[in-house]
């Protein structure tokens, strides 16, 4: 492959303007279809599992024409990234249709495949009739307090100095909150409203799907483990559960500003075999749905 320097590249390639969450998903050129990148960690000395994908999912949209937005993607986490590490992406370009791309992603940390990402690219098409599970009537976040509001600040300053977790919010819907859907027993369930902060660029699609990506591994594998403990953000005692992603897919219906509230609707219809599954929905303040994941994970006791 030829080394290309950013002024060789095409437009729709070219390097996007940061903002302080941006910066995570920054990776540097190093030829037409390998890129890299840094990570922090999500737990001690292990990198965060959505900032990987983000990273891998910016990698493979990096490939494509604008005209392209990603639809659809499926991830394998196979083995812990090293957060002190750079993380080198892999892209091999599988198909370039008239409507859909598709790209698979190798995410490798010395010389070791460390997670795998295909995803799909369309271009805009008219549909026939447009419908949606509606989202359910909820209290707003500007009613609900941060969910980092009762971290001390050792935990604040832990997290930090990490690099990671700045410039967003999270805002939980109380189990108890009005007009909370009933919840199906054996399913456990949460709400959170969540955004990115600081504005990203209108004019970047791209980067809005990467930032969801990454904020849609926050929360969904800790609803597998609801019935025993509640999830990192809230927990205020040490932890009973070793969780971990397992796989993660996401398929992104309309489209949608990670920089505005977002709810991200999450169940769990099944924990079992040291293994839980989840489901989730994502709904704008117009109640649309526009994107939904669904996430395995490893789910041990801790002893």
């Amino acid at each position: 492959m030829t080394d290309l320097t950013e002024q060789q590249l095409p437009a729709e390639q070219a390097p996007r303007p940061t903002t302080p969450f941006a910066e995570l998903l920054e990776i540097e050129r190093l030829n037409e279809n390998t890129f890299r990148g840094h990570c922090h960690a999500g737990a001690p000395m292990r990198a965060f599992g959505g900032h990987v994908a983000a990273q891998a999912l910016a990698a493979a949209g990096r490939t494509c024409d604008r005209q392209r937005a990603v639809h659809s993607l499926h991830g394998y986490f196979l083995l812990p990234g090293n957060p002190t590490r750079p993380i080198v992406y892999e892209v091999e370009r599988l198909r370039e249709g008239v409507t859909y791309a598709t790209r698979r992603v190798r995410a490798v940390q010395d010389g070791n495949e460390i997670f795998s990402l295909t995803a799909s690219f369309k271009r805009p098409e008219p549909t026939g009739g447009d419908r949606h599970r509606e989202l359910p009537p909820l209290p707003g976040p500007e009613a609900l307090p941060d969910a980092f509001s009762h971290w001390d600040e050792e935990l604040r300053a832990a997290i930090r100095s990490s690099g990671g977790f700045r410039d967003l919010e999270l805002r939980f819907v109380p189990q108890d909150a009005p007009g909370l859907p009933p919840a199906a027993p054996g399913m456990p369930q949460q709400f959170v409203w969540l955004r990115i902060i600081t504005p990203l660029p209108e004019a970047d699609p791209l980067l809005h799907t990467c930032a969801l990506t990454y904020l849609s591994d926050l929360t969904l594998a800790s609803t597998a483990g609801l019935h025993e403990q509640p999830n990192f953000f809230q927990r205020t005692e040490a932890p009973r559960l070793l969780i971990a992603s397992l796989d993660h897919a996401m398929w992104f219906h309309r489209p949608f500003r990670s920089d505005e509230w977002l709810l991200f609707a999450q169940r769990s219809p099944s924990c079992s075999d040291g293994r839980g599954l989840s489901l989730g929905e994502f709904y704008d303040r117009d109640g649309r749905l526009v994107a939904s994941a669904t996430q395995e994970a490893l789910i041990r006791r801790l002893t």
